[in-house]
């Protein structure tokens, strides 16, 4: 990333060692084959605390009095299925559960950014690791790899509501009519690709902005960062839960427009 010509060499230094990834090399010859190991370790410890911490509260459920965890679970689950309920029009086991691991999953990756800059990375440093990035959602392979996931399903069930002939006919036939099939095609395919590419260009972009204000705000005098730094993680917080919900109600969407034909 090229820097502002009129920022201070130390500040430059400062934003770029906090941007290079933990990474390693599976391929000498090919930089395509490469791992970042902090986007895997943060979203697999993250991914195992939170929804071990909801098999924790699914174990202790009581159907008397609910205790204050059983009734944040939930108003939780209750919440993420009436908008499942609302939006999604069909049957189906998976979508609930589905929206549920996004919502909560992206939401604490998110949160992730509110964690100071410096702090896993001077803790890592006494272990010989120099470069990590807290935030999972501002490395783009992961938001791709999310969405992706979402495009799969995207064409599963379109299959599954309208079979195999069904989506080709609807393909070829909408929106032009049978005679401009080829357009239709086109624009079919451009409608399908969209999809991944806003859900993770869009999560990729807020995030990695918001990371990037929090290391340009660290450059600041401490009493300023205070200040500042406050202000600013009260609108991010708003930010990183208005995105986890994004993803989630467009995947909602896509996944019942797929089932329900256009």
């Amino acid at each position: 990333m090229k820097l502002h010509p009129h920022l201070h060499p130390s500040s430059a230094s400062f934003v770029q060692n906090h941007l290079p990834h933990w990474q390693v090399k599976l391929s000498a010859s090919s930089s395509f084959w490469t791992l970042n190991l902090d986007t895997l370790c943060i979203s697999i410890v993250l991914g195992l605390i939170v929804f071990g911490f909801f098999f924790l509260a699914a174990r202790h459920v009581t159907s008397g009095i609910p205790g204050k965890l059983q009734n944040f679970v939930e108003v939780i689950i209750e919440f993420v299925q009436g908008l499942v309920t609302e939006s999604f029009h069909g049957k189906s086991r998976l979508i609930a559960p589905l929206a549920l691991t996004i919502f909560i999953w992206v939401f604490i990756m998110n949160f992730m950014d509110l964690v100071p800059v410096d702090l896993l990375p001077s803790v890592l440093s006494f272990f010989g690791i120099h470069d990590f990035r807290s935030v999972a959602t501002d490395d783009p392979n992961l938001t791709f790899a999310l969405s992706i996931s979402v495009f799969i399903l995207i064409i599963y069930y379109n299959i599954k509501g309208k079979g195999v002939f069904g989506t080709l006919k609807e393909t070829c036939v909408s929106p032009f009519g049978k005679w401009l099939f080829p357009i239709n095609i086109v624009f079919r395919l451009i409608e399908e690709v969209v999809k991944p590419l806003s859900l993770s260009l869009r999560l990729y972009g807020n995030l990695f902005a918001g990371e990037l204000i929090f290391i340009l705000i660290a450059l600041l005098p401490w009493w300023f960062q205070w200040v500042l730094g406050g202000v600013w993680s009260l609108f991010h917080l708003l930010i990183i839960a208005i995105q986890a919900f994004i993803f989630m109600m467009l995947t909602i969407i896509y996944l019942s427009m797929a089932q329900s034909g256009h």
